[in-house]
């Protein structure tokens, strides 16, 4: 089994469970930069966040620094040439389906069919109360919104769906996608979630799921799938601890995966044969300059070691 490896991105989300220092005083050009740096790695996928206000509450610990994913993966889809581009995750109950998939057809379109479209059902409150959708039902409204989505992403000119909240027919949108078959991959680590993945998704994307979960919510996947007789591929992702390859010389906090480009691999096929298929990496850095240098040794040193 093959393990691919993608980046969630730097600057593009500053909450303060992840962001480095660095970042606060970032912009376009270090987007730029460390997206050109993965595409030219090796990387699957960059992926982007989504949120569309944050409220005062929690802006101290969240801040409220979100690139809107749309905007921001066309801007380096323009950029790059190979990567591909993941939404982890949009919130798209937040928005009619219609809407979305205007946004997300027009992208894979430009982009020349890199997109894959990660969806979750969200989690703050005041976001969804300003915006007219419904928090309470969100996991609800989520999985209608999967199936309104797959329509309008769909081959057809004038998709149609019939649903208890959406319901639209006799409506063209172009352009289309350019993929055949968009693939989506559901995020969120609930039972409601892992349900929602194996049963309407073409991937899982976990919520920073520690290992020694992962094995039991991947068999729990792969049983309900197989009991609803659901096949084709199916993408099983991870997340795996901060990275610093070679020896950092700075403090880089005891979570992280530091050392040889063998001894981060050794860790890293642990993730292929729990049967995940591709794993998310982040990377300890001080700077836009040594975050690049660490993406391109990772591709160079460690990539080559993976399955």
């Amino acid at each position: 089994m093959s393990l691919a490896y993608g980046i969630q991105l730097p600057v593009q989300s500053q909450s303060t469970l992840y962001a480095e220092p660095w970042e606060a005083a970032a912009g376009p050009e270090d987007l730029l930069a460390v997206a050109r740096a993965a595409d030219r790695a090796g990387f699957a996928y960059l992926a982007c966040c989504d949120h569309v206000a944050i409220p005062r509450r929690l802006a101290s610990a969240m801040s409220t620094v979100w690139y809107d994913p749309v905007a921001t993966l066309a801007f380096l889809a323009a950029a790059t040439e190979r990567t591909r581009l993941l939404s982890h995750v949009a919130v798209v109950g937040l928005r009619h389906p219609l809407l979305g998939a205007k946004q997300y057809a027009t992208l894979d379109h430009l982009s020349g069919g890199r997109l894959i479209l990660g969806v979750g059902a969200g989690h703050v409150r005041e976001e969804f109360e300003v915006l007219g959708a419904d928090f309470e039902r969100r996991g609800a409204v989520l999985d209608e919104s999967i199936d309104a989505l797959r329509a309008a992403l769909g081959a057809d000119e004038f998709p149609e769906h019939h649903g208890k909240l959406y319901d639209f027919e006799g409506l063209g949108q172009r352009p289309r996608p350019a993929q055949d078959r968009l693939p989506l991959w559901v995020g969120g680590s609930s039972p409601a979630a892992l349900r929602r993945a194996a049963l309407k998704g073409d991937g899982w994307l976990p919520q920073g799921d520690p290992r020694d979960l992962l094995p039991d919510r991947i068999a729990r996947i792969r049983r309900l799938r197989e009991d609803a007789g659901i096949e084709g591929p199916f993408t099983v992702g991870a997340i795996a601890e901060p990275l610093y390859v070679g020896t950092a010389g700075w403090d880089v906090g005891r979570r992280t995966l530091s050392g040889p480009a063998d001894a981060i691999a050794e860790s890293l096929r642990a993730f292929s044969a729990m049967g995940v298929d591709q794993v998310q990496v982040r990377f300890r850095s001080r700077s836009r300059d040594e975050l690049v240098g660490q993406i391109q040794r990772f591709g160079e040193a460690v990539a080559p070691l993976l399955p």
